[in-house]
């Protein structure tokens, strides 16, 4: 027990400082204007050359910090959520390979070295993601595995292709910004789409929820569904003024609709909390989209802290009922564990952009410069729908969760005074709360100019009220019961299922592949290559020795039946002359 306390306590203090450094880094660069550039020159081969480089400027440094601090109170936090579990130093060690795979992408600006943080990313977090040895988990984890290999496929093209180019560096990249990359724009952006779970790849990041809720917390915060917004944030220069960012838009904006309309169907505690990641990098990759990467920096960094924040508070709640995840069952939370429902509020709050939180400081900012883009009637309309269903399930889990009866046992006892585990949520409170105005204060130095309409700036505050009128009328009904009893089947099952993406990308699609399988095998394997194949040419050679054995077995009753046959054909041939 006391290896385990000084485990978690070790890595508080390390990343700690660690976190503190890279701030004071980040703001003494930003101040200065200066960026650091490492470069190790390992091979060389004609113009190419391989070269380990590292990139230390604000925007790494930043985010390093956000990590680094994060995954302290993740650290710290795993220290009484993972304490009964056997292989707790394993688990500890995984997440920090996780963190270290992560700060090695964040600093690295060439892609070959990025792969190898990219990759670490998809194997630990399959490894985490399997972590209870379950069937549920396996299939979780391989689904996560799988569809993230798409990307590390398109990085390996982009890689390939760029080699005619003499370096692999975005600083290189930037020079070019011609149609002519149109391919590796796109190989670019569909690695991030895989990495941030945009459609079609969305099934894998509700699927991953079966790891421990603390690599939950860490992975839906700040590191690996964020690496996708964070590579495109940093290749943006090459996608200026190109078609392949009607495209980003176009599916960002179907993604976050999808995720909101499919939480509001939700029950479970967890995979509510996964879906509102998803819509949130669906806000954060379509301002990418319209040229504005500095705020959707700004969002990634706000919305990682009350991302953490909300799912160490469900992993309180989940703890202390005994693994129940819910939602219909909970209630009353605030009067049983009262600091735990203040932090959840809290972060809840932050996450529908509650005005003078985290979330609202990006937000509002996002919205208003969405309002002023030339975007279509579409996305338009999906910008306002995602953001009225933000709300809406929002406020939906505060009243199932913390203030509609309770439906808790009297006999449980729960109570939140572990102060391990509500330490760390305090503190990310607090950064939840200050961290908005703080961020923007740093970041945007100089105004952004708004220019709209009375009607389309109150439009936000319009749908934060209609958003949260929604949600209670969804606390009192049942969506999924309304839709049945109407006879919709078909669109509650549709929307609460996310479109059927997870059965299209696992049972539907594992279906034909293994059926496409079996008929090759039965045609292919054990027909037509059998034929042709082992058995075609045994049975060929056996035939050939068959022959070659009776001809040699009756030599002279062939020679005299050749005899005759020609004696035969000469006298016809005399008597036909």
């Amino acid at each position: 027990m006391v290896w385990k306390f000084s485990m978690h306590l070790v890595s508080l203090v390390f990343l700690i400082v660690s976190s503190l450094l890279c701030l004071s880094m980040s703001l003494m660069s930003l101040q200065n204007l200066v960026s650091y550039v490492i470069e190790w020159e390992l091979y060389s081969l004609n113009s190419s050359s391989i070269v380990v480089t590292l990139v230390f400027d604000w925007l790494s440094f930043m985010f390093l910090s956000f990590i680094l601090f994060i995954s302290s109170m993740v650290m710290f936090y795993s220290g009484e959520y993972m304490s009964g579990d056997k292989h707790y130093n394993r688990f500890m060690y995984l997440v920090l390979a996780f963190v270290i795979s992560m700060n090695a992408l964040i600093v690295s600006p060439n892609l070959i070295s990025i792969l190898l943080g990219w990759d670490g990313l998809g194997l630990i977090s399959y490894v985490l993601v399997i972590y209870y040895q379950n069937e549920k988990s396996a299939n979780a984890g391989m689904l996560t595995v799988l569809s993230n290999r798409v990307g590390d496929v398109a990085i390996l093209l982009s890689i390939a292709l760029f080699f005619s180019m003499g370096g692999w560096n975005f600083m290189v990249w930037s020079l070019y910004t011609s149609e002519d990359m149109i391919l590796m724009k796109v190989l670019i952006v569909v690695a991030a789409m895989t990495k941030s779970a945009q459609i079609p790849f969305s099934a894998w990041l509700p699927a991953a929820m079966a790891a421990p809720t603390p690599v939950s917390a860490l992975v839906h915060s700040s590191t690996l569904v964020t690496a996708g917004v964070y590579l495109l944030i940093r290749f943006s220069p090459i996608f200026e003024g190109s078609s392949v960012q009607s495209f980003l838009l176009i599916i960002s904006c179907t993604t976050m609709f999808m995720a909101g309309l499919g939480a509001n169907f939700e029950y479970d505690l967890k995979k509510i909390i996964a879906l509102s990641t998803l819509s949130q990098l669906g806000v954060m990759l379509s301002v990418l989209s319209l040229g504005f990467p500095d705020l959707a920096f700004f969002h990634l960094l706000t919305h990682a802290l009350f991302k953490a924040l909300l799912f160490l508070c469900a992993g309180v709640v989940i703890h202390s009922l005994g693994d129940y995840q819910d939602i219909r069952m909970m209630g009353g939370l605030i009067i049983s564990m009262p600091l735990t429902g203040v932090c959840m509020n809290l972060s809840n709050l932050s996450l529908c952009g509650m005005p003078f939180m985290a979330g609202f400081y990006s937000k509002d900012l996002i919205l208003e410069m969405a309002f002023m883009s030339n975007i279509n009637f579409i996305s338009f309309i999906m910008y306002i729908l995602a953001t009225g269903l933000t709300v809406s399930y929002t406020f939906r889990l505060i009243f199932y969760s913390l203030t509609s009866m309770s439906h808790i046992s009297n006999m449980s006892g729960i109570s939140d005074n572990d102060f391990i585990m509500t330490n760390p949520m305090v503190m990310l409170s607090l950064s939840s709360i200050l961290s908005g105005a703080s961020l923007s204060w740093v970041m945007f130095p100089e105004y952004y100019m708004i220019c709209l309409s009375s009607f389309m700036k109150s439009l936000v505050l319009l749908l934060l009220l209609i958003g949260s009128f929604t949600g209670y009328m969804l606390n009192i009904m049942s969506l999924n019961e309304t839709l049945s009893s109407l006879g919709l089947y078909f669109i509650s099952s549709f929307s609460g299922s996310m479109w059927f993406m997870p059965f299209l990308s696992s049972v539907k699609l594992n279906y034909y592949i293994l059926k496409l399988g079996k008929s090759y095998d039965k045609i292919g394997d054990k027909g037509w290559s059998e034929y042709f194949g082992g058995q075609g040419g045994f049975s060929v050679i056996m035939k050939g020795s068959y022959y070659l054995e009776v001809t040699q077995g009756n030599m002279i009753k062939i020679y005299m039946k050749s005899f005759f046959l020609w004696v035969t054909i000469v006298v016809i041939m005399l008597v036909l002359i």
